[in-house]
């Protein structure tokens, strides 16, 4: 596991430096606009290129050399975090150059995701996949224990500037790492398609010739579905509860990623269920039913161990999810299935980041004061600014919890096994 490691270190302090930009572009943004929908826009404008983008991305992936792609990948972020810095050094910075530059860093950081995700089975033995996930895991809560604290210290003394200098540094350190790096490329053993047409749907065509992976997609793609629902509200709804403080997104921040890293160690060491599938659902209702509390809360009281629940469950279900697909997928192909995977995913996450706003900003908002629901819901979720905002994220959560038992109840899903013969 040494090279991945070496990658995964890379990796690793890349993405604090990009979360600590995110945290201080999040506070930015809420306190030029005070709107839900103009921050959710910003997760919408990062995942509209990645749909058409993934079309050709698997194709790309699995013919051309996934180390290029990934420092690529790090250059083109690295060039938006500078482009960032250029227009707020000069009084220039506007809320719609941060939907540009997540179009940017969108489109060509999921080429980079899916170039890294399979070289991941290339890199480490089949037996050492859910360890490896969840260090994975371990790269995004990690990052979300150290960045908002990191930048809550650091902010008032070197500004955004400085913030995004840091994460300039933390690029080249990113791009020295792959530089230095030995990634084993697939032997193409598939024959080469007819048409283009053919080859862009080969991923599509894959999956649905396989029940229990045709499934698979379809019961994770709805869970993430109401996840991202969910998610696109958060930051709006907790600044909203709290009167816009930078402390309480900070430590709901630090929880999840301290519940997230705790979750990852424990799998790590651990080594993950046999049953994949089992790890998979059981994740479902253990973040379906954190999440619920969550919502409910009004206080750090209930949101700190609220998000660290939540959070704990996280490393179980992607590692367990990801090692699934890279067990029934042979390592040559994988760019194209995880592609077709991924634009599913991409897809609905779109347009739960583009209605996530609009619901919570015109229609749960409102609703809320209306005379008819405040005797309801008022004594559960109260009447003031975010109570609206918390009903819609209760809901979403609720559905997760569903997911989870409805998983259970598709004898389908128990016959994803390991290795299905390769189809074109």
């Amino acid at each position: 596991m040494r090279t991945f490691i070496l990658i995964w270190f890379g990796q690793l302090i890349s993405t604090v430096g990009s979360y600590m930009t995110y945290f201080a572009l999040i506070l930015w943004a809420w306190q030029l606009t005070g709107s839900a929908t103009a921050l959710a826009l910003v997760g919408f404008f990062f995942q509209v290129p990645q749909i058409p983008i993934t079309l050709i991305a698997g194709l790309i992936v699995d013919r051309v050399n996934r180390k290029t792609l990934m420092i690529f990948g790090d250059a083109i972020a690295a060039l938006s975090t500078l482009g960032l810095g250029t227009l707020y050094l000069t009084d220039g910075l506007a809320i719609w150059h941060l939907y540009l530059f997540a179009a940017i860093n969108g489109g060509f950081g999921q080429i980079q995701q899916l170039a890294y995700q399979a070289s991941v089975s290339l890199l480490v033995s089949e037996a050492q996949l859910i360890r490896a996930n969840s260090m994975n895991a371990a790269v995004h809560y990690g990052s979300s224990i150290l960045s908002p604290a990191l930048a809550g210290v650091l902010y008032p003394a070197i500004g955004l500037l400085g913030i995004l200098g840091i994460d300039l540094v933390t690029f080249a350190g990113a791009i020295a790492t792959l530089i230095f790096a030995i990634i084993p490329q697939p032997v193409h053993t598939d024959p080469e398609p007819k048409t283009l047409t053919h080859s862009l749907t080969f991923g599509f065509r894959y999956i649905w010739k396989q029940p229990h992976l045709k499934a698979l997609l379809l019961i994770t793609a709805l869970f993430w579905f109401f996840h991202d629902l969910g998610g696109a509200i958060y930051n709006p709804m907790l600044l909203a509860r709290s009167n816009g403080s930078a402390q309480v997104l900070a430590s709901t921040g630090a929880a999840a990623g301290i519940g997230g890293v705790i979750g990852a160690i424990i799998l790590t060491i651990w080594g993950g269920p046999k049953r994949r599938m089992q790890g998979i659902l059981i994740g479902f209702m253990g973040a379906g039913l954190a999440k619920t509390i969550f919502g409910f809360g009004r206080s750090l009281q209930v949101w700190i161990p609220g998000q660290f629940c939540s959070s704990l469950n996280f490393p179980l279900l992607n590692s367990s999810e990801t090692a699934l697909w890279m067990e029934n997928t042979a390592p040559e192909i994988q760019g194209r299935v995880f592609a077709a995977n991924s634009l599913v995913h991409k897809g609905l996450k779109a347009v739960a980041s583009l209605i996530a706003g609009p619901l919570a900003d015109r229609i749960f908002e409102p609703l809320v004061q209306s005379k008819v629901v405040t005797g309801t819901i008022g004594p559960v979720f109260g009447t003031q600014p975010g109570a609206g905002i918390a009903l819609l994220y209760v809901l979403t959560s609720l559905a997760l919890i569903w997911v989870g038992i409805g998983g259970y109840c598709l004898p389908v899903l128990r016959q994803v096994g390991k290795t299905m013969p390769v189809t074109n």
